[in-house]
């Protein structure tokens, strides 16, 4: 047995032990677990960091971990499935979603879990994994996979594959001389863009304000559209167990105020985010050039405004200028008006 694999199996003994005892394994006793079951396998001493990692991450993110489970094979409720294969996909995801890809890719997450059910697990386990991090795998937009020839190929096949039609926007506010993105962070770790299903009959614009609505609470308005992508996406509900996502997308502008996130769909968080720090978030890679096209627009918009605002501020100052002066003639006119009666 590999070594790698075989500290992955360590982990998994005691993600096991620590479930089965529903919550009465504290963290550090489930970390003093995982020294003896090392001895007690075999595994090295220098894998010993590794596993601990990798235990530390699996039980710090069991929520989110437990959250993708849910999303991904929704037939199946949490508690309802075998605990063995419920512990190999937290395990699994730890690595597809935490782990340093440079590392360990998403096909080595996915293929050591695999191999791991199909040791511990029953006969089913193997494929009940591979499913459920395959899924996973397609939502995060295939990681590792060359320039994602296989995935484009297969969405431009012709067929009666189903198509559900999304938009979503790049919703932008300004505060003083600050532009800031409005964006939401899913359960995979990504920082993204509200976006669903558009509703049948729904024009698009219609249904960008209603999404970003029920996802952060900004009533937006609809300016230019930004672009459209395409993919494929597993679907238990179709025939083919496949579906493609056509997706729209929009630039949106909204007052700068809180966002009310709908803990719902997979969303974890919503932020503002001043321009020049949305390039360090990490985006999907079908995202990333819608966002590189709104910051674009928004930099030649911002130009283009620049004069505008010279020129209606100036507008202002002058109309506050001349209603100055009217009140004063006005006040004047009363006052002397006054002094005449009162001689």
């Amino acid at each position: 047995m590999a070594n790698r694999h075989l500290a992955r199996s360590v982990v998994l003994q005691v993600l096991f032990e620590r479930d089965s005892s529903q919550g009465k394994l504290t963290n550090d006793e489930a970390l003093g677990r995982l020294t003896d079951y090392a001895k007690e396998f075999g595994a090295r001493e220098s894998d010993l960091p590794f596993m601990k990692e990798l235990l530390q991450t699996a039980m710090a993110k069991q929520r989110e971990i437990d959250d993708v489970i849910v999303r991904a094979a929704p037939e199946w409720p949490l508690e309802k499935i075998a605990a063995i294969d419920r512990n190999i996909l937290r395990l699994g995801l730890t690595e597809l979603l935490f782990a340093d890809r440079t590392q360990v890719p998403a096909k080595v997450a996915i293929n050591e879990a695999i191999e791991l059910a199909k040791t511990f697990g029953s006969t089913s386990s193997g494929r009940f994994v591979n499913g459920v991090l395959g899924a996973v795998y397609v939502e995060l937009g295939e990681p590792g996979k060359n320039e994602g020839s296989t995935r484009k190929k297969e969405a431009s096949k012709p067929g009666k594959m189903p198509v559900e039609e999304l938009v979503g926007a790049v919703v932008y506010a300004c505060e003083g001389k600050e532009v800031y993105l409005a964006l939401v962070h899913d359960i995979f770790g990504h920082w993204t863009l509200s976006k669903g299903k558009l509703q049948e009959g729904e024009p698009h614009f219609d249904g960008v304000m209603r999404k970003a609505m029920e996802e952060m609470g900004l009533e937006v308005k609809v300016e230019d559209q930004l672009g459209e992508n395409e993919y494929v996406a597993n679907d238990s509900q179709s025939s083919g167990g496949k579906k493609r996502r056509h997706a729209t997308y929009f630039l949106a502008r909204a007052p700068f105020k809180d966002l009310q996130l709908k803990k719902e769909g997979g969303l974890d968080d919503a932020q503002w985010f001043p321009l020049a720090s949305v390039g360090d978030l990490n985006f999907y890679d079908d995202i990333l050039p819608v966002v590189t096209r709104a910051i674009n627009l928004l930099a030649q918009k911002d130009r283009s405004h620049t004069v505008t605002d010279v020129v209606a501020n100036e507008v202002v100052v002058e109309e506050q200028k001349k209603a100055e002066e009217r009140e004063e003639t006005m006040e004047a006119r009363l006052e002397r008006r006054g002094g005449r009666r009162r001689h």
